[in-house]
Order: C-alpha cells, then structure tokens, then sequence
C-alpha cells in the first residue's frame, strides 16, 4: 500500500539542520505514527512521503517554507513583566507556555528578562531553518473511520489521547 491522505502512517526517522548532528529522531522500536494528509507533521516531509510503501529509505531536504517557516522578526516582542504571575521565574532561555485568546496553549522562548520588561520569541525554535530528515517507512495502512472522525492516528488496541 502506497502513502496517501487518510494513510496511517509509521516512521522511523532523523532530523538534523544539515550538520550531521541530530536535533530530534524516533527512538528504536517506537516509530512516529500519524495520519497522513492531515497536517500532523511538516508540509515539505508529508509531500516527499506520498506514493512512499513500506520498506522505503528517503533522506529529505526540507525549506523553511515547508517545514516551521520563515523567521519573522516581529515575533519578538517586549512583554510588561506584570503580564506575568508575579511568582513565575523567568529567565532566558527557558520556555513558557501561555494560553492565547482562542484558548489555545502557545510556547514561547524567553529571550531575555529586563527589570520592567521580558523579551519573548513567538517563532517556532526552527523557523527559518532547512531541515534534513532520513526516513524509513515502517508501516503503511488505512485509517479507520474512527481515527478519521478523531483527525489522528489511534495506536495498537485502539490506544489515543484527546
């Protein structure tokens, strides 16, 4: 069976920024599972897997366009640091997660922490960055209504968090 939308989908995979070094990768036996088609990993890596069977071995260069975007620049923002619970440590460097208007989680990388001010970055830690995937397709199969219903990938015994 070939990869295609609505495809469950196993990989194996590697991911560093073209230094060799690897950034993130599945761990031995526990390949990523998704479901294909509906933008649960990276545009540039969905679009090199289609038509892609199992056994098949691919090394991937993905864009900035494609994979978490450009940098943008007005993603840093200076934030008044009363915006924060006033016993919350900040320091640079560290991750915070907020949750946004729609009541949407929203991590952030806090840049830098002035007396009256916190510098946070928006963008995603590999916007603008090309990324480089090696991947082995483990497992190839067609959702279930159910996991199509849910918009992701159930595992084995039907196993899935909401």
């Amino acid at each position: 069976m070939e990869i295609a939308k609505d495809s469950v989908v196993s990989i194996d995979y590697r991911l560093h920024l073209g230094d060799g070094k690897t950034i993130d990768e599945s761990d031995a036996g526990d390949p990523l599972v998704y479901l294909h088609g509906h933008e649960q990993i990276v545009p540039g890596l969905e679009k090199a897997l289609a038509g892609k069977k199992v056994g098949d071995s691919l090394k991937v260069q993905v864009t900035p366009e494609e994979g978490y975007g450009d940098y943008d620049p007005d993603g840093v923002e200076e934030v008044p640091r009363e915006d924060f619970p006033p016993d919350m440590e900040l320091e640079a460097g560290g991750v915070v997660t907020a949750t946004d208007e729609e009541g949407d989680d929203v991590d952030f990388l806090v840049k830098e922490v002035r007396p009256k001010t916190v510098v946070v970055d928006f963008n995603h830690p590999l916007a603008g960055k090309t990324l480089h995937f090696e991947v082995t397709v483990r497992e190839v199969r067609k959702a279930t209504e159910e996991e199509l219903e849910h918009g992701h990938a159930h595992g084995p015994d039907d196993d899935h968090e909401h």
